[in-house]
């Protein structure tokens, strides 16, 4: 069948463009073997990254209708099948466009150096200190290997550094790559520098706090390593070892948690006061509530009354549950 493939175009200092190609393909041909063949027999000035084709490199990360995926594990069959063409006569399309959240160098081709940098920053090695015969291999059990499997599963494609909507919006966010990372040297066994890893990954929105939990690394993620959930596992070491007093971002997870086991949802009303205001410690907090209360009242949308919901002491068993199988 014949497919039109749109892709982008740009060269240094130039504006970019859209260029469409038509081939005759099968549905089983992969993404990569139709932008090979037309850099090989229509366009031989197109730039993009490959190196392995198995699936196993990463390089090939690319935006393939509008997603961040490996060429080479996507195929033509399966991309159109995601998509309604109309009618029987439009010939079928497919978008491909260069990864998101790093400058074009050119065509599909962009430069990774705040990828490398952010992973860089979060310490992605083993600490050494920690073995006791230097000249012997590090040991760990098959259990203690197991716990790193999922995060151990990434092959720094880019793909979810791609679409990280809390990446678009704050540049000092390391990313879910490195934090999925830095979750495999928190769970390593032969790593003895937890605590300060912590202490590292809880600086604000730089370290976990900035993840706004979009969902969008693990719904692109080709390994599956789940950096959302790799993420949302270095949060509950930290929320283990801190209070409620220690930051905003661990008292915003605490009290929610809280208020949702008094209500089975959250009474908004407290949630302000509690997270922004610290229990009514932080004068200068409460004060930047009022402008948004005043409005609220105003406009008759401040609840005079909190009415939990149907299911409370359920909901309230189940979080104590699960917090009793944690410890």
């Amino acid at each position: 069948m014949q497919v039109s493939f749109k892709i982008f175009r740009q060269q240094p200092n130039s504006a970019p463009s859209f260029q469409t190609y038509t081939l005759e393909v099968e549905p089983g041909n992969t993404i990569l073997d139709c932008l090979n063949r037309i850099k090989w027999e229509l366009d031989g000035t197109l730039a993009f990254r490959k190196n392995c084709r198995n699936t196993i490199c990463g390089s090939c990360a690319m935006r393939i209708n509008g997603r961040s995926a490996l060429a080479c594990k996507e195929n033509v069959g399966s991309e159109l099948a995601r998509f309604s063409h109309g009618a029987d006569t439009q010939l079928p399309e497919i978008i491909v466009a260069p990864m998101g959240n790093m400058p074009v160098m050119k065509d599909l081709v962009v430069d990774m150096t705040s990828f490398w940098d952010n992973l860089e920053a979060v310490d992605p090695y083993v600490s050494t200190s920690a073995r006791q015969i230097p000249e012997r291999e590090f040991l760990q059990t098959p259990e203690e290997r197991s716990r790193l499997d999922a995060s151990g599963n990434c092959i720094l494609c880019g793909a979810c550094y791609s679409e990280c909507n809390a990446r678009a919006v704050d540049p000092s966010f390391v990313g879910p790559h490195a934090l999925a990372k830095a979750q495999r040297m928190v769970d390593d066994s032969r790593d003895d520098t937890t605590e300060a890893r912590l202490e590292k990954y809880n600086l604000g929105t730089q370290g976990v706090w900035g993840c706004t939990r979009c969902y969008m690394c693990n719904a692109v993620c080709p390994m599956d390593v789940a950096p959302m959930d790799r993420i949302g596992e270095i949060k509950q070491e930290i929320l283990e070892r801190k209070n409620a007093q220690a930051s905003r971002s661990i008292r915003h997870r605490k009290v929610l948690i809280e208020l949702v086991k008094q209500g089975g949802w959250i009474d908004e009303r407290k949630f302000g006061l509690y997270v922004v205001g610290n229990y009514f410690r932080d004068l200068r907090g409460l004060m930047s509530l009022v402008p948004l209360g005043l409005r609220m009242v105003t406009r008759g949308k401040f609840p005079t009354y909190f009415e939990p919901s149907e299911g409370t002491e359920e909901v309230r068993s189940l979080i104590e549950a699960v917090q009793a199988s944690e410890q």
